[in-house]
């Protein structure tokens, strides 16, 4: 670990040193942490920042687990395995991206930015959260558009309410809010929330129900999927501890 700091309200970003990472991760991916006397499964964390040699996530305490990997300090040490999964894609040719995140769907949303950015595309982000404490505000200077849901900063409602259409619809966030990004807009993207253990597919304990039937695994065909695909009323609304996948 390099370091951590506050971003809202019990949520924090916390930085390694995970130079082959940083070099390839795309916007939507993951990395699974390990850590001396953690969990005996991985945890898994979109990532939120590469820059150098240097990756971060996001992290909220709900549980033991997350609270072990919030109480380290700069110089433990993590296990870190990554990028995985399948990321957003931004090559098909629009001009105009919204991004779109409730809670902590912030997390990979700096990526997706950058991606977006270097795809030659226009850029707004909107985010929400129930109040203006638990929004993470960072930006590298895109258009920012605030949603809460005591409309104590931005709009008062929801981000999916108060996001524009566009060319390109990105989106993460609870399963719920990815379910109305599903009925306004059939065909974004959106990383889905889901329990993963290995992370590598084997394991099978990241089903996602598809609308065809039957199911995929997000850790290697998602977490990204077009929102259309997902059948939403067969995933849980919540999960009950810090992934942003």
């Amino acid at each position: 670990m390099t370091g951590k700091r506050q971003v809202a309200r019990g949520t924090f970003v916390v930085g390694m040193r995970a130079p082959e990472i940083a070099a390839g991760v795309r916007a939507g991916q993951f990395v699974n942490l390990g850590w001396p006397g953690g969990p005996l499964l991985r945890r898994p964390f979109s990532v939120y920042r590469a820059e150098g040699e240097h990756i971060e996530i996001v992290l909220k305490v709900v549980g033991a687990g997350t609270a072990q990997l919030l109480a380290m300090e700069p110089g433990d040490r993590l296990s870190c395995l990554g990028p995985l999964g399948r990321g957003f894609d931004f090559g098909n040719g629009g001009r105009q991206a919204v991004l779109v995140s409730g809670g902590l769907g912030v997390a990979p949303m700096l990526l997706a930015a950058r991606d977006a950015r270097a795809a030659g595309m226009n850029i707004t982000w909107v985010h929400g959260a129930r109040t203006a404490a638990e929004l993470c505000a960072e930006s590298d200077g895109d258009t920012v558009i605030w949603a809460t849901d005591d409309g104590s900063q931005g709009i008062q409602g929801t981000a999916v309410a108060a996001a524009p259409d566009a060319d390109v619809i990105v989106a993460c966030g609870p399963n719920r809010m990815l379910a109305a990004v599903a009925g306004r807009w059939p065909g974004a993207q959106v990383a889905v929330e889901t329990y993963m253990g290995c992370g590598t597919g084997v394991c099978l304990g990241c089903a996602i129900p598809l609308q065809r039937g039957g199911y995929d695994r997000a850790c290697k065909e998602g977490p990204v999927y077009r929102a259309a695909d997902v059948d939403w009323p067969a995933l849980p609304s919540h999960l009950p501890y810090a992934v942003t996948i």
